[in-house]
């Protein structure tokens, strides 16, 4: 009933909705003041639980790709998704003891590496081809559609149960979307909903074409991308989280600096989209190029202006450069160094960006509070994107492992370099 490799992606949309990112920042910001209400604790304390569970889940997503790589998506996600759930639902327990909060939301970290885009990208990347960046695209709208629906979904819980049973209504939800999702939709390479044994499963993966985590590690090509990817999010992130200060400190009424997210929700889901067209018919670090540019400009409108309307603009450009990270990383990296270890490899340049997205809103507040001004960190962020545009031109302009036709997907024209061979 499912074999189309499409339901891949819907499934993948699915369970992205209620992706780690979504359900690990997104809740605790609307719970944030509740806990501290009771608990008579300042913002710095849930702040701290928050760094602490991204700081764990970019330790533990490494782990998880290995585990998938050795004993198939479907089996270690499943796992993940129903820890993740209930370590979700346990903060309901939390006492007014800063050491057992923090420890408890590190574990929900730590089991929030399944629920990651992780396990979803690595079944596109064993499914799809010539339109694996099309493909890409699509399924991580589910992270822009999370970030709105994920926050209102929490704010009716807390109105109707509290914070403590929200908790446990958000992790009911996760566990109910993605366990369905991945069940029903998501299998290992080869076919949708596919359970293998694990001897199965490795002997296939090691047949896939790629390198092996070792091998890619000691690649210059993996340090360049781990170096992009630290510098996109850093910017990004730390631009959007300061956005609304940003603006009011340039007397912008906060309703209207509040109204900007609305745009930059947009041009999440929008990257995405765009940002797979354009990898299926462009070489891919040219493209990645032009979403390191377009938040340039937007930080060049945001030190230049402050008219409301451009500075709003400025920071929907910024959001471009955010949507479209988690799919290049994806994408590249399948190109650069194949399937075989997908997963691991996936893992560190996703530990990496999620360093970059705990870092970026850090440097924007220190950078204030030491010369009263986003202005330093703004020009330094503009160093940072130069940067990582210089690394991607300097990426081969043949792929190691280009796009190869099969018998389930339409012989197209390879629209990139490593075509010309």
């Amino acid at each position: 009933m499912f074999a189309n490799r499409w339901w891949i992606v819907f499934g993948s949309v699915l369970g992205l909705i209620v992706g780690n990112v979504t359900v690990l920042q997104f809740s605790a910001s609307v719970l944030m003041k509740p806990i501290m209400a009771e608990f008579g604790w300042n913002r710095g304390m849930v702040s701290a639980a928050v760094m602490l569970g991204s700081i764990c889940a970019a330790l533990a997503t490494p782990i998880a790709g290995k585990l998938m790589d050795r004993h198939g998506i479907k089996r270690i996600t499943l796992a993940a998704i129903t820890l993740f759930a209930l370590a979700i639902a346990s903060m309901s327990l939390a006492p007014a003891v800063p050491v057992v909060f923090l420890a408890m939301f590190s574990l929900v970290g730590l089991f929030s590496a399944g629920q990651a885009p992780l396990p979803y990208a690595k079944a596109i990347a064993a499914s799809f081809d010539r339109r694996r960046g099309l493909a890409m695209g699509l399924a991580m709208t589910g992270v822009g559609l999370g970030a709105a629906f994920v926050p209102r979904l929490t704010q009716v819980y807390l109105e109707r149960f509290g914070w403590r049973d929200a908790y446990v209504a958000v992790g009911l939800t996760v566990f109910a979307v993605a366990f369905f999702a991945v069940a029903l939709f998501i299998g290992d390479a080869g076919g949708v909903g596919a359970t293998r044994r694990t001897a199965q499963t490795s002997a296939r993966a090691s047949m896939l074409p790629g390198v092996d985590a070792r091998e890619a590690l000691r690649s210059p090509q993996f340090w360049k991308l781990a170096v992009v990817f630290l510098c996109i999010p850093i910017v990004a992130n730390g631009t959007i989280t300061h956005l609304v200060p940003l603006l009011t400190d340039r007397g912008i009424a906060a309703d209207r600096a509040v109204m900007a997210f609305s745009g930059i929700g947009a041009s999440l889901i929008v990257g995405r989209l765009l940002c797979g067209f354009l990898l299926d018919r462009f070489f891919g670090p040219h493209v990645a190029i032009a979403f390191v540019v377009l938040p340039a400009i937007g930080v060049l409108t945001l030190l230049a202006s402050n008219d409301a309307a451009l500075t709003t603009l400025g920071a929907v450009l910024v959001g471009l450069g955010l949507g479209a990270e988690v799919d290049l990383i994806a994408y590249l990296q399948s190109r650069y160094f194949g399937l075989r270890a997908f997963g691991q490899i996936y893992g560190y340049l996703f530990a990496v960006f999620t360093v970059g997205s705990g870092l970026g809103p850090f440097v924007m507040g220190a950078a204030y509070d030491a010369t009263g001004s986003y202005r330093p960190a703004l020009t330094a962020f503009l160093v940072l994107l130069a940067c990582a545009s210089l690394l991607l031109l300097r990426m081969p302009r043949r792929y190691p492992f280009p796009v190869m036709a099969d018998r389930n997907e339409r012989v197209e024209e390879d629209p990139s370099p490593a075509s010309i061979a």
